[in-house]
This record gives structure tokens, C-alpha cells and sequence, in this order.
């Protein structure tokens, strides 16, 4: 992130480059402009979102900036900064653009069943709809960065972690996209990033975890409760508190655990 980006994000003024035709909700490529400098970013717009069955309407942008807020009180730093603020088509989320440096489709991945690539790690075992059918696949890459934010969806309850939403930004350091649909009260978790599951928390992990119990014990919680139902932050604060005591990353408790489309 360059110094000074996330003030530009907040106070600068937004130039519509483009609307993105392939997100689910609306969402614009903009330029943010403040002072002689440049900013680009995704801008998308509450009176664009998507009315979900599950999630309270008009709540989408607020919960991507709690992700924010709460992926930076880990220190982890995989969401580009997201901030709140108004905007041409009225109030929604701003949030850095990412120019990926290199080709992400190969973070998640579908192989034969024999024929896994070395260093992936196996998430789901399905079969082609060829005649005669194929065994295959879908693993994702056993990458530090990875991890880090399969922890983070974990905290998160993220209901919707496809593999197009992790890239490969600036020095190949992998960042997180798209958390609208996060931190629900009930368990909801739906990610292709399971390839950890039932392994043990680093104590780097475990750290974290503190880490963040101890912001949301201190001024967390007030900024969060902007955009959460106080249910939901008593959610937050027990899976936190489970996750670190039970010490090792969970394994899938639904019949359904991870999003579809997978990209």
C-alpha cells in the first residue's frame, strides 16, 4: 500500500473508470483523487447490494470494513484497505485495488485424483461428468499466505472464500478480496481453503488469536458495533475465544462446507 493511500481512499474524490460486470453486487473501478494523488480502487455502493435471505439488507459494505478492522487487529494484513464513505451513486465500500503480479487461477486448482501437483494440499474428492467418469480433485497451494487466511476466514465465518478471492499482489504477498458476507452469528463457514483442517495452531496462530481478543476486551468492539448486531460480536469474541483454546484449525461441521461456483 503506498503512504497516504488510505486518507485518499477516505477523502478523495471518486472517478468512475467502469462498472465490474462480474461481481454479484454492484461494484465500480474507480480512481480515488486527492491532492495531486492517485489512488485506484473498488467502490461498491449499499443501495447496490444484493438482498441476501440470511443477512440483514444494506449491511454488506459495513461488514467488509469490520473484516478489515479485525483482519488488521490479527496482523495478518490480507485485506486491502477498506474504508466507508460516500460516494457517487451515495455511501458504500472503498477498497484499495490490487494489480496482481502474477497468474492466481493456480492457487486453487482441480486434479486428477493420481495425479495431485506436489505442494497442494487436498480439499474435496468429486468425479467428472465424462463417460467413462474421472475421479478428481480440487486442492489448493500449501503457501504461508494461504494459511494465514484460512485462519482469518475462520474467524471470520466467512460463508464465501472461492478461489478467485485470494491474489497475488505487490511482491507476490497474497491478499484477501471480497468479505461481504462474513461474521454472521451462526456458523456459516464455506471456504476452499481447507487443506489444513484438524492441524495445530503455531504459536504464531495462537498469538494472534490473543492478540485480537484483547482489541475486542479495548476500543474494537465500539468500532465494530457500528456495523455488527451485538449478536453477532458475541459470536465473533466466542469463536475467537474457541479457536485459540481448542488449538488446532477446525475440520467441516456442515454438509455443505465450501462455496459454489469454487472461483
Amino acid at each position: 500500500m503506498k503512504a497516504g493511500s488510505a486518507g485518499v481512499l477516505c477523502e478523495g474524490e471518486l472517478a468512475i473508470l467502469g462498472r465490474i460486470p462480474a461481481a454479484s453486487n454492484v461494484s465500480f473501478l474507480c480512481d480515488a483523487q486527492l491532492d495531486g494523488a492517485r489512488q485506484r480502487c473498488i467502490y461498491k455502493p449499499v443501495r447496490g447490494e444484493r438482498p441476501l435471505w440470511d443477512f440483514p439488507d444494506g449491511t454488506l459494505a459495513g461488514r467488509e470494513h469490520a473484516s478489515f478492522l479485525i483482519d488488521r487487529a490479527l496482523g495478518i494484513g490480507a485485506i486491502p484497505t477498506t474504508v466507508l464513505r460516500d460516494g457517487p451513486h451515495g455511501p458504500g465500500m472503498v477498497q484499495e485495488w490490487i494489480d496482481t503480479e502474477e497468474d492466481t487461477d493456480d492457487f486453487v486448482g482441480v486434479f486428477p485424483a493420481a495425479a495431485i501437483e506436489p505442494g497442494y494440499l487436498p480439499v474435496l474428492r468429486a468425479w467428472s461428468d465424462e463417460d467413462p467418469p474421472q475421479e478428481l480433485v480440487i486442492a489448493h497451494r500449501d503457501e504461508p499466505g494461504l494459511r494465514e487466511i484460512a485462519l482469518l476466514d475462520v474467524v471470520l465465518n466467512n460463508t464465501d472464500r472461492k478461489g478467485g478471492h485470494v491474489l497475488a499482489g505487490p511482491g507476490g504477498r497474497i491478499q484477501a478480496i471480497d468479505h461481504g458476507i462474513c461474521l454472521h452469528a451462526q456458523d456459516k463457514l464455506r471456504t476452499v481453503l481447507w487443506g489444513w483442517a484438524g492441524s495445530s495452531l503455531t504459536e504464531e496462530e495462537h498469538d494472534r488469536l490473543g492478540a485480537l481478543l484483547a482489541a475486542l476486551d479495548g476500543n474494537l468492539s465500539d468500532a465494530l458495533a457500528e456495523h455488527l448486531t451485538p449478536a453477532e460480536l458475541t459470536a465473533l469474541r466466542a469463536r475467537t475465544a474457541r479457536l485459540r483454546e481448542s488449538g488446532m484449525l477446525p475440520v467441516p461441521a456442515s454438509p455443505n462446507p465450501v462455496p459454489w461456483p469454487l472461483w
